[in-house]
């Protein structure tokens, strides 16, 4: 396996690398979400492709008062982990190298980029499209992988992959859970004790809302509503802790609109997402549905389940 730290180091890298090429983009502090991109990837690259795993903490989507600072580094960990999983290449560049001047041209999300997570996080979206438009140019795969765990960050890589005529095809892997439905992510390190017995709830939200599809989006919502309005058992966790809700939305699965709680002639595939406070740390996660007129049917079995790490 190649790590490349600068652009030339890349470029010369990539030159070697035959097709088709599959990017895995990542922040780094790997883990059993991650794995699932790069087995993925792996599988996509075939015995002839190649596979490219970018790790880089990206200073353009953290806002002034979010955890830029503070966010996993485990670099050689995550070097170990791409080798395991037969990754051909890395690409972990300093900030410098990446920007090596001031980034005064960013891509803009459009409408979709300003809802749910663009409203909460501004200026959020910006930094993520501009990142991984500036890793299509550098690396030019084929294929890129995610994670539907960031589920809006899905759509609109894929939009502006066909807007831009990018010619990238956007692979999507399923959320990966630790054995009691939490949605792993690099920040599940940042969890209390405490926290980690709470945040659990989120997906049983998500999961209420699934179970009660059959009766239309506002069924879902509401069932989705009333489990995080439920103050959790003292017996579990403190008298009263329940995470601190920024959306709960049911979305259109192609244009992440909002689908309305009365509207029983939606068709095709939805997404009921969440974000919350759990203590003092931001997660999110959501649950795929699809929706035909006159009911709707879950679809998170495609969730994957794993022991967190």
């Amino acid at each position: 396996m190649i790590v490349a730290r600068t652009r030339a180091e890349l470029a010369a890298a990539r030159e070697k690398l035959t097709a088709p090429v599959v990017l895995v983009p990542t922040m780094g502090a790997l883990h059993d979400g991650h794995r699932a991109l790069l087995r993925r990837a792996r599988e996509l690259a075939g015995p002839g492709g190649a596979v490219i795993v970018s790790i880089f903490v990206n200073p353009l989507q953290f806002g002034p008062n979010e955890d830029l600072d503070t966010y996993p580094r485990t670099l050689e960990e995550d070097l170990a982990a791409c080798d395991a999983a037969g990754a051909d290449l890395v690409f972990a560049p300093g900030t410098r190298e990446m920007y090596p001047q001031e980034q005064l041209i960013m891509v803009d999300p459009g409408p979709t980029g300003k809802i749910l997570e663009g409203e909460f996080r501004p200026g959020f979206f910006h930094g993520v499209l501009t990142v991984v438009l500036k890793l299509f140019s550098l690396c030019r795969p084929d294929i890129a992988v995610f994670g539907q765990k960031d589920a809006q960050q899905l759509v609109l890589v894929r939009r502006m992959s066909a807007d831009f005529g990018l010619g990238v095809e956007i692979e999507a892997v399923p959320t990966v859970r630790a054995a009691d439905g939490l949605a792993l992510s690099s920040r599940n390190k940042y969890l209390s004790a405490t926290d980690r017995e709470t945040a659990p709830v989120l997906h049983r939200a998500l999961a209420a809302g699934a179970a009660a599809a059959p009766a239309g989006p506002g069924a879902v919502l509401a069932a989705a509503r009333a489990v995080l309005d439920t103050p959790l058992p003292g017996d579990t966790v403190p008298a009263g802790a329940s995470p601190r809700g920024d959306y709960l939305a049911l979305v259109d699965g192609q244009s992440y609109a909002p689908v309305p709680d009365n509207d029983s002639d939606f068709r095709g595939a939805a997404v009921l997402a969440v974000a919350a406070r759990v203590g003092t740390t931001r997660l999110i996660d959501n649950v795929v549905l699809q929706l035909s007129p006159g009911g709707t049917t879950p679809r998170d079995r495609t969730d994957q389940h794993a022991a967190d790490d």
